[in-house]
């Protein structure tokens, strides 16, 4: 076999799973890592708090979603995507591995009859044909890509929406490389290699991609070098390097520190098909 069909996309993403010294991060493997993750996030969040840059990727996906819907929605974690799906379909199935996240997400729905939760990782729970599945940026601990991608097209009646928030990287690191010879942490894994699976599977997505910006704040130039160079491989390192890439992008008034820089999402999404290619 010749050409992009020869390449072997989810082994791509497997490799992608790899920490930078060649070994699968514990937390990917080990479901107990992952709960105490979640546990301590959920503990932070306030009242339905939810991420800015949701609302036009959820803009995007509520054009497949109709009001007499019924939706599975993969990996909610604190409900970007699950708050607007429960105002805007019929049904709403949440799936999660986490008893944390679906623990947190359950509180606000006690009286929603329409908005039911499960327990169990999107390989292996079973699950009634919905109109549309979908899930958001939920992806990173699925090993077997393709087989999650067919249960996706098997489950959907309607419609199948993958999101993912993208590169490029933060532009300051991009200058620590290109400038001081640093090794980055660039992205290992990127919706391209779903893109590619689906063309594999023979289904020919649609992929929306959506400009976004990203403002991170901090109280003082020390706390936004160490959370800035985090990506950085090096052990030692010239913080008189960091502070130089950081100074084009950064802002700094009473209140903090501010690093504003553009990112994109990926909306990948299809129409099911009823045979795929194995």
């Amino acid at each position: 076999m010749k050409g992009p069909l020869a390449i072997d996309f989810e082994k791509l993403w497997q490799e992608g799973m790899l920490d930078w010294h060649g070994n699968m991060p514990e937390r990917m493997v080990d479901d107990s890592l992952e709960e105490a993750f979640w546990a301590q996030s959920m503990q932070k969040k306030s009242y339905k708090q939810t991420e800015a840059h949701a609302v036009p990727i959820y803009k995007v996906m509520k054009k497949y979603i109709g009001q007499e819907d019924s939706v599975i929605e993969i990996g909610p974690g604190w409900g970007n995507y699950t708050f607007p799906l429960a105002e805007d379909a019929a049904k709403l199935t949440c799936v999660d591995g986490s008893k944390s996240v679906l623990s947190y997400l359950a509180q606000y729905f006690e009286e929603a009859n329409h908005v039911s939760f499960m327990h169990g990782k999107w390989e292996e729970v079973v699950l009634e044909q919905h109109d549309v599945v979908l899930g958001v940026n939920c992806f990173y601990r699925m090993y077997q890509m393709l087989d999650t991608l067919k249960k996706m097209n098997a489950l959907a009646k309607k419609r199948a929406i993958i999101g993912l928030t993208t590169g490029p990287i933060q532009p300051h690191y991009k200058i620590l490389d290109e400038k001081y010879g640093y090794s980055i942490k660039y992205p290992r894994r990127d919706y391209i290699e779903i893109l590619n699976m689906l063309y594999q599977l023979e289904i020919y997505a649609d992929c929306e991609m959506i400009q976004l910006e990203r403002t991170y704040h901090y109280p003082t130039m020390e706390a936004l070098v160490a959370a800035q160079s985090k990506k950085i491989i090096d052990m030692n390192f010239s913080t008189e390097h960091v502070l130089e890439s950081l100074a084009p992008f950064i802002e700094q008034d009473a209140d903090g520190v501010h690093y504003r820089h553009t990112f994109y999402a990926a909306v990948i999404s299809w129409e099911p098909k009823k045979e795929l290619t194995t």
